[in-house]
Parts: C-alpha cells; structure tokens; sequence
C-alpha cells in the first residue's frame, strides 16, 4: 500500500491529461454503439452487444487507474522493470503455441469469453526497461555496448510479435526511435528510415533503376552539402545523374531511329552506364575519404553500398518475406492493383464514410456507411470513420486534437520532470500513442496499408484500453511523485 501519499497527492495530478484520456475514452464508447446500431438499436448498457462489453472494460480500465494512482508505490516500476519485461517475454513466446489464431495471427490467449493479447502490455514492459536502462548513470547512448543492449530491448519483442504474424503490432516499436532522438541519437538514423522507405516504394512503383538514381543524387547531395561544395556537385554530380535519368529515353529513341530491333543500341541497358558511374564514384570518394580522414565520406559510401544491396532486395523482400494479403494491401494502396470489392473494400468504403460526412457530419446515429454495416470493424480498426462520417470534419479533427494535446501534455511533463526514468518513459508512452495515431487513422483514409491495429482509448477492446490506461496513468503516477518533492 502507498501509504506516503497525502491529501497533496490531487494537487500534483496533472487533470488536464486525466480530463483528456476519459474524453477519448467517452468519445470511443459513444462511436462504438454508433458503430453496431441498427433499425432497432439495443441499449448502450446491452452487455450482449459491443458498446455494453466496453462499458465494462472502461469501468476495469479505471479500477486499473485507481490502482495505479492510490496503491502502487511509482518507484516499484524502475525496481521490477527487468522481471516485468521477461514474464512479457515469456507470454510473447508461449502465446505462439498455446494461443488462439484470430485473423491468421496467433497472438491471442482466450479464457471463455474473455480474450488477451501479450502484445499489447510489451508496451508497457519495454517503454519501462528502456527508461530503466537508459537512466543510469553513465549510460550515453553513442556508447555501442550501450546502444546493442538497447536495440536488444527493443527488437526482441518485435521480432517475437512478428513470428506471430501480428505486423501492425510490431510496426510501434518503430515509433521508439524518436525517444532514443530525443536521447542523443543520430538524426542520420531517421533520415535513413525514410531514405529505405522512399526506396522501398520507388523501387516498386517505378524501377529499380530510378531507385538507385534517387539514392545517388541525395547521398552525394549530403556530402556535399556537408564539405561545403555544392556549387561542385551541381556542375559535376547533377549533370552526370540527369544524363542517367533521361538515357532510357535516349536508348529507345536512337535504336527505332538508328537500327532494327535487336540492335547494339537497343541492347544496351542503363543499368551498365549507372554501374559504370557508381564504381567511379566509389573509388572517388574512397580514395578522398581516405587522403581527408574523412567518417563522413566513409559513411556516405557505406550508406550508399548499403542503399543499392537494399533496392536489389525489395523483390525478395516483398514477393518472399511479406505475406499474401500484405503484399495485396501495399499494392492497393500504391495504386498497382484496384481491388474495391477485396483488399482494398475496407478502406474504400471508410474514405466513402469519412467523405459523406463533410464539415459537420451526418448527425449521431445517422450514417448510412455505419448504421447499414458497410465497413467491416468498424468499432474496432475504423472507428474513426464512424466519426467523421457522423460528426464530419468538425468532429474528427476535434478528435484529432485531442490527440495532440495528449501527447504534446506527456511530452511537456517528460520535458520538465528531473528524472530521466520518468523522461524516457514520458517519451515512450507518446511515441506509442503517436505510432497508434499515425497508423490508424492513415489506414482508414487510404494513405497507409491496412495492417490492423487499434485507435488508443477508442477502439473496441479490453487489451487496447487496458495497455493505454496502464501506461498513461503509470506516468501520470511518475510525474505526481517528482511534484511532491520539489
């Protein structure tokens, strides 16, 4: 019992971010009977029926916060952050082999009616063993034992999440990396991960040969740009890399001008000149890097040897790693394939939803899209269309800021805290919530694929709201222990 906390203890509560959560928390209940109302609709309170079963997981999420807030000591989260993270380890795995398999994902335990998803509290394990770890003292995340044991955190609940075919779930664990910014590294990491992603779909959408191009003209752009010479690159490099672009042009337009088809002219691939010129440009850099003592040339050939091994792998990647109806959603949304009535049926009837909804909404309990049933999960993964198409602009982007306010209050709070266990973990929780965010909402307006993954505090479900209320309030804890003190 944390018997310490006296009548102080509300005073040091940040109820701004408590008032925020139980708006989300109002807004998703309300959404999800909307979601599963008909011509003759049950009440709120039916606990047959979805919006009853989350009344019920919202009335467990507070008891969970009460407990939270009241008996546990918020030291006693640093202390057993290590056993924490291996029972969630350990759950991870065995869900494997004893779980259920819901969705061609075997990541949940069923007991009765009641199903539970170990994914979902390792946000919980690992946000907390981060901030363990990587408070310290001495710890500097440039340090490479350092930055292996937290990589290791990280990655190996998302590589277990993985094997259980649960992609949405590990793709959060990316978010980590703006924390780890935060704490001091490389903003070259970031830039990387966009950098394969624009490449990834580069190489997809138009070729691999515009892939390495686009590769070659930004890595030598930075150089330039960090050796000051970029009047040099755009009278050497930039000619050479246009000349390139345009040569498949060139190549067709001499060989029907020049000779018959099958000619020399028209055997001739781009790809030999770009090798060419690569090589070249290799040994350059090399030989400079070499005289300058230059890490940052050094880098920049690395990166660019890295770059042009991962376009030569996104066919492997994507036709042998990715899993059939991955492979179907990427290319819907990448506009390969038109797929309204398959893959792409979810998304295309939930931009149809959110449109109809235009600046004020259809009214509550009015959507035609949401009343008729035409978006499949709609109280769960595309709950946000119900909002938009009932409540419209006005209410989405109401919803949306909320959000906002959300984490930008969690950040505020982890900037001014003096501890970096609260910090790190501050920062955690918004990376998660943001991920969730950026996800969820992109899957339902088509922007990215759909892979499944819950909107925080909204969507129907105990696990989702449980994870969030566990980690908001866990926080909120953090931060009302350092104001006691000051």
């Amino acid at each position: 019992m944390n018997a310490y906390r006296g009548n102080g203890f509300l005073k040091t509560v940040d109820w701004a971010l408590v008032v925020t959560y139980l708006l989300l928390v109002l807004i998703g209940w309300v959404n999800i009977y909307a979601s599963i109302h008909s011509s003759e609709p049950a009440s709120v309170f039916d606990f047959s029926c979805r919006s009853g079963k989350q009344f019920v997981w919202i009335v467990s999420a507070l008891g969970i916060a009460g407990v939270i807030l009241f008996i546990i000591n918020p030291r006693a989260w640093e202390s057993m952050s290590v056993l924490f993270y291996a029972a969630t380890i350990l759950l991870l795995v065995a869900v494997i082999f004893f779980g259920v398999e819901v969705k061609g994902s075997r990541s949940w335990f069923e007991f009765g009616p009641v199903r539970f998803q170990p994914a979902e509290i390792s946000k919980i394990s690992t946000s907390l063993l981060l901030a363990t770890v990587m408070s310290q003292i001495g710890y500097r995340l440039n340090n490479p034992r350092n930055f292996i044991a937290t990589a290791l955190i990280i990655l190996l609940p998302m590589l277990i999440i993985i094997a259980q075919s649960e992609t949405g779930s590990a793709l959060v664990y990316v978010g980590f990396v703006f924390m780890l910014y935060r704490e001091g590294l490389s903003g070259w990491l970031l830039f990387m991960i966009g950098m394969a992603i624009l490449l990834f779909i580069l190489t997809l959408t138009v070729s691999p040969f515009a892939s390495m191009l686009v590769l070659a003209g930004v890595v030598t752009l930075c150089s330039a740009l960090e050796s000051g010479k970029l009047k040099r690159w755009s009278l050497a490099v930039l000619p050479v890399i246009t000349f390139l672009a345009f040569l498949p042009s060139i190549i067709k337009w001499a060989s029907g001008m020049m000779e018959e088809p099958g000619g020399f002219i028209g055997r001739l691939r781009p790809m030999y000149f770009f090798a060419a010129a690569a090589v070249t440009g290799v040994l350059f850099y090399a030989y400079r890097a070499y005289r300058e003592r230059s890490l940052f040339k050094l880098g920049a050939i690395a990166s660019f040897i890295a770059g042009i091994l991962f376009v030569m792998s996104v066919d492997f990647l994507f036709h042998d790693v990715l899993q059939d109806h991955q492979r179907k959603r990427i290319e819907v949304l990448l506009g390969l394939k038109d797929d309204p009535s398959g893959v792409g049926y979810n998304v295309n009837q939930s931009m149809i939803a959110i449109g109809s909804g235009g600046l004020a909404g259809k009214g509550f309990l009015h959507g035609t899209q949401t009343t008729y049933g035409f978006v499949p999960e709609q109280s769960t993964d595309f709950i946000f269309c119900t909002i938009g198409e009932e409540w419209g602009f006005i209410g989405a982007a109401s919803v949306i800021l909320l959000y906002v306010f959300l984490i930008w209050r969690i950040l505020r709070d982890a900037e001014k805290s003096r501890e970096a266990f609260t910090r790190i973990y501050g920062y955690c929780v918004a990376c998660c919530i943001f991920m969730h965010l950026f996800i969820n909402i992109g899957m339902t307006m088509g922007l990215v694929p759909v892979i499944g993954i819950p909107l925080p505090l909204l969507s129907y479900g105990g696990s989702s709201l449980w994870t969030f209320t566990a980690m908001i309030f866990i926080f909120i804890a953090l931060v009302s222990n350092e104001k006691r003190y000051l």
